[in-house]
């Protein structure tokens, strides 16, 4: 009868931890989750506001239509993108265009003297920033995910009810640097 307890109190603890992992697994998949959609609303807003800034840019800078194309078919390649490394990768395409794009500004000094285009790049600024915070707590969200789907034992759990690890949203370092303009 002890021994039939004992095994009864086992049994119970096991499944007490089964579930206590799994309950902080799907936590943590939420908020990463959470986080990811922040994320898609910081790039939606940057999204919406790249038509308007091209559309101002467009009418002092005609004959760039390479550069106002690049812009285009770059925030195109955004939107369609689905998984977070494709996301990654079209976000640094259209980060590269969009400095082409601020690079001609410094050629037409009647479009950097523009209201329009003054307000838009201010809040494209602003927007940049929002990503990146947006971005880093959604990379911190994935840290605590994936640690969580990783260490013992609670890789245990993650594996018998098929957690996967999550990808980080990192954006190349090119991405952010110089950018060479030559007319």
């Amino acid at each position: 009868m002890i021994v039939g307890v004992v095994v009864l109190l086992i049994l119970v603890l096991l499944i007490l931890f089964i579930v206590t992992q799994y309950n902080s697994l799907v936590r943590l998949r939420n908020e990463t989750q959470n986080s990811w959609a922040q994320v898609d609303v910081v790039l939606r807003r940057r999204y919406d506001l790249i038509p308007n800034l091209v559309e101002t840019v467009k009418g002092y800078a005609t004959h760039e239509s390479e550069t106002l194309e690049a812009v285009i078919q770059a925030r195109s390649g955004a939107i369609d993108a689905s998984a977070v490394a494709d996301q990654a990768d079209s976000e640094n395409i259209l980060s590269g265009a969009l400095r082409r794009l601020f690079a001609l500004s410094e050629a037409y000094p009647d479009l950097k003297a523009d209201s329009n285009f003054m307000e838009l790049q201010k809040q494209l600024v602003q927007t940049e920033g929002q990503i990146a915070y947006a971005r880093a707590n959604y990379n911190e969200s994935v840290l605590r995910f994936n640690n969580m789907v990783q260490v013992v034992p609670s890789n245990i759990v993650a594996g018998m009810f098929s957690f996967v690890v999550g990808d980080f949203f990192e954006i190349e370092d090119e991405a952010t640097g110089p950018i060479s303009v030559q007319f």
